[in-house]
């Protein structure tokens, strides 16, 4: 740890990129590797000092995780605004940075979601993948009035939706409203009332608006804008991708066994690659992305 301005102990804050092995693109992560003797207003501040959308804080394992020795691990997630229950590119990014001290192989963490399996890959030209398995998804219908708030926090038109894939709440450890546009235009003009949808989504307990267009049955563009977390926008969101698999499925979308290709970040200038693979005997999701570190 280093020191503070009043003299405390201020832990060492790891950067990461995630879903892209370029520190350009993706989205970046705080990685806290040592994180127990913080408490939640601490690791609060230190979020907000990082500014990401979240920063990861790795503590150890909590009794009965079940994880070989030096294998499992509690993790916490903060917004610059407000803990979070699952974060999919900050897990990546602490799986990653683990592997680099321990070596690639099977990570176990104890989130407040639940736990989560991360699988950690390094392919022959040294980039590292990390491949996250959710807690059980599910979908829960949404009122037209809160369909009718959300658009018009966004400045959308109902007739711009694709009525072939009608909004839901997603959950994968977090939950997300899914709108889907109905042209690749209309995704890449974002522009919203940031109050008005922060608003918004704090009432109805929203962590990011997943936002899509769907170029073909398995891949998609997504944008995922986070006001509640006090960023104007996710640049890659594995919470968000893992929702949307199970949305997916659970509306009959896609059938599994599949492999989804998702697109993020590309019009903020950090593009970003998600893998999504839906398992026919499992009904949990997995999110595969690349990781490097930044400076």
């Amino acid at each position: 740890m280093t020191e503070t301005r009043d003299g405390g102990a201020a832990p060492e804050v790891l950067r990461y990129t995630a879903f892209s092995s370029d520190p350009d693109g993706g989205n970046p992560a705080g990685v806290v590797l040592d994180a127990d003797g913080l408490d939640e207003a601490a690791m609060l501040a230190v979020a907000a000092e990082v500014g990401y959308s979240e920063t990861a804080f790795v503590t150890a394992p909590p009794a009965g995780l079940g994880a070989p020795p030096g294998r499992g691990f509690g993790i916490r997630y903060f917004s610059p605004l407000a803990e979070v229950p699952f974060c999919g590119h900050a897990t990546v990014a602490a799986a990653v940075a683990l592997a680099e001290r321990t070596g690639p192989g099977e990570l176990v963490f104890a989130a407040p979601a639940g736990t989560v399996p991360v699988t950690v890959d390094r392919a022959s030209d040294g980039t590292r993948r990390a491949t996250l398995t959710s807690v059980e998804p599910h979908v829960a219908d949404v009122g037209r009035e809160d369909v009718a708030e959300a658009l018009a926090a966004l400045g959308w038109a109902h007739g711009e939706l694709d009525p072939e894939l009608p909004p839901r709440i997603a959950y994968a450890g977090a939950r997300h409203l899914v709108l889907a546009a109905a042209t690749r235009g209309r995704l890449a003009a974002l522009e919203y009332d940031v109050e008005r949808l922060k608003a918004f989504m704090l009432r109805r307990d929203l962590t990011t608006l997943q936002l899509v267009w769907r170029e073909s049955e398995t891949v998609f563009h997504v944008r995922d804008p986070f006001p509640a977390g006090g960023v104007v926008e996710d640049p890659a969101t594995g919470a968000a991708a893992a929702a949307l698999g199970g949305y997916l499925r659970a509306l009959g979308l896609v059938a599994a066994p599949a492999r989804l290709t998702l697109h993020q970040g590309h019009d903020m200038g950090r593009p970003g690659l998600l893998e999504v693979g839906l398992h026919a005997d499992d009904p949990r999701v997995r999110v595969s992305g690349a990781a490097a570190r930044i400076g």
